[in-house]
């Protein structure tokens, strides 16, 4: 007889994100995907109808079910990113309700950069608001595959087709131009529990999947295999006991693709070529290794090696470069402004820069480019060019989420500047003007 934990491991994992303005419902959505779900402990759901007494309530406030820091519960907003594992007997689920407030949209960019899908909020009696847009904005330039737009409260509506044909078409055709390749508009009352998880007795006229159907039958690849193969070296092994007088490996984990023992592969940002002599996982020798798997690989030459090259297929390798071009959302206090000096932090390497130009910010409501705009503050998204002291081997972001992303930061305190995506602002967008390096520039460095 097949048990519980055995189904559950044979079905699929999505991760995806909640996502929305203030007050659309957001953190009551979670709360109601996991009690109709029968995904909440007894023990949790007393705790919530409890605090939901102290505080006047009649019926259990779910929301609580995810906002579990104080200040969250005080103010009936959500702060900071909650995850909230759950499952149905066909798919497995890993959720960040993320906040809707602006000042936290660097949490938003958190919780949906390793989402595969996205479900946005709209409260039906608002529309799309600033935002929501901004929210599709961060999804589409994380290149979140799938965005499903939530149109909440379609009770306070009296569930009224048009006013949900109205602000899904309106989300569409924005969502679209930013390249999002599919979105999928669900009407729900999330307090009342209307389409969430079970199908809505007063919306006749909506014959599409509830939010958690669509959750569970929404197409979902984990393949890194297929993508360009990347090897971001994190440590050198040399024992060098006796017993292992000579064993030099380059330990880390796959960021992607597949590598072999006998494959002709590139040291980057060197070029040095080499083959693969041998692959350890868990203390043995295997001839294959896939992404995810956390393997050390040992080369036929001994190159100048350390932590923070990448190796890749010889004839698959990403260029080299020290002018870095990339679309960043902006997530700290202190303002980005030209000139000034960051640490760029991509996969296991981290190395000095100097951000040498914002081109342009972009300005939400009509996607249009702001240009010039000499600095980026908190929650804005632009384009920016950084030069880096040393060369790095980045993929395009659109190709690889994994080795296509960078972090800036600040070398005085440590904190997280900005997100970076590499390439093209959107999924589809035309080619933007390549701002020329300035040769006569100097550098420190």
């Amino acid at each position: 007889m097949t048990t519980t934990a055995e189904q559950l491991s044979a079905t699929t994992l999505l991760r995806f994100a909640t996502a929305g303005s203030v007050d659309d419902g957001k953190s009551t959505l979670v709360g109601r995907l996991l009690h109709d779900s029968k995904s909440v402990l007894t023990d949790q759901l007393e705790a919530v109808e409890q605090a939901s007494l102290s505080r006047g309530q009649e019926a259990p406030d779910l929301a609580l079910l995810t906002d579990g820091l104080r200040a969250e519960r005080e103010q009936g907003i959500t702060i900071d990113v909650a995850y909230r594992y759950f499952a149905t007997t066909r798919r497995r689920f890993i959720l960040a309700d993320t906040p809707g407030h602006v000042q936290y949209t660097r949490n938003m960019v958190t919780g949906a950069s390793t989402a595969e899908l996205a479900v946005v909020l709209v409260d039906a009696r608002n529309g799309v608001v600033e935002q929501t847009r901004r929210h599709a904005a961060v999804a589409a330039l994380l290149r979140v595959p799938h965005v499903v737009l939530a149109v909440n409260k379609m009770d306070l509506v009296d569930y009224a087709e048009p006013v949900f044909a109205s602000i899904a078409e309106e989300f569409t055709a924005y969502a679209a131009s930013l390249g999002v390749p599919e979105i999928t508009a669900i009407p729900i009352s999330a307090l009342a529990g209307d389409n969430v998880v079970e199908p809505s007795a007063h919306m006749d006229w909506y014959g599409g999947p509830t939010v958690l159907e669509h959750l569970e039958t929404v197409p979902v690849s984990h393949d890194l295999t297929a993508c360009h193969a990347r090897f971001p070296v994190q440590y050198v092994i040399r024992p060098q006991s006796a017993e292992h007088p000579d064993y030099r490996g380059y330990a880390g984990q796959i960021a992607a693709g597949v590598f072999r023992v006998g494959e002709s592969v590139s040291v980057l940002p060197s070029g040095r070529t080499t083959t693969i002599t041998g692959i350890d996982a868990l203390g043995e020798s295997v001839d294959i290794a896939w992404a995810p798997q956390s393997v050390t690989l040992r080369l036929a030459d001994d190159i100048d090696i350390s932590r923070g090259d990448l190796i890749a297929p010889a004839d698959d390798a990403p260029p080299v470069t020290q002018d870095v071009e990339a679309t960043v959302c902006h997530v700290a206090d202190q303002p980005l402004s030209v000139g000034q000096r960051v640490l760029l932090k991509h996969t296991t390497r981290t190395v000095k820069a100097i951000v040498k130009d914002i081109p342009s910010r972009l300005t939400l409501d009509d996607l249009s480019q702001h240009p010039a705009p000499g600095q980026l503050v908190a929650n804005d998204i632009g384009r920016v060019v950084v030069r880096t002291a040393e060369p790095l081997a980045l993929d395009p972001y659109e190709d690889s989420r994994r080795t296509g992303s960078f972090l800036l930061i600040d070398p005085a305190d440590g904190t997280t500047l900005s997100a970076g995506m590499a390439g093209a602002a959107f999924a589809g967008a035309a080619a933007e003007a390549v701002v020329a390096a300035d040769d006569d520039a100097e550098w420190d460095f």
